[in-house]
């Protein structure tokens, strides 16, 4: 279960693992047009909405259930983007990709495969590397 605030907060505050704040640097200093946050209860996430704290991941739900939640994420996704011409970037685990990516063009993963030990070392040498540019 990823560790949250206990309370109303914007949804890039709610969240507070190491490994979500240093995505979310990563993403941040990627610049890019748009960042979401996938969550297991909202779908696709605004960094500015607020959002009441929930304990609900997609890591117990059933295939069915994340099919289902994975439509209403592209659903979301479709009004803000073009899901055929944008470049994607997902920083996020495989159960909340998994139904997500064959429906876009142009993906990057840059952390599949590894485990969350071996993410977030990435992310320090990463968060380093970018603030080089």
């Amino acid at each position: 279960m990823s560790k949250k605030r206990a309370y109303r907060s914007k949804a890039r505050d709610l969240y507070t693992s190491p490994l979500f704040k240093k995505n979310l640097q990563y993403a941040l200093k990627l610049q890019p047009d748009q960042i979401f946050i996938l969550s297991a209860k909202y779908g696709l996430v605004p960094l500015d909405e607020e959002i009441e704290p929930y304990d609900l991941t997609l890591n117990t739900m059933s295939a069915k259930e994340i099919k289902e939640w994975s439509e209403g994420v592209l659903s979301a996704l479709a009004i803000q983007t073009d899901l055929q011409e944008d470049q994607f970037i997902f920083l996020a685990g495989a159960q909340y990709r998994k139904y997500l990516l064959e429906h876009m063009m142009h993906v990057e993963v840059p952390f599949e495969g590894l485990t969350i030990g071996r993410q977030l070392q990435k992310l320090t040498e990463l968060g380093n590397s970018v603030d080089d540019r």
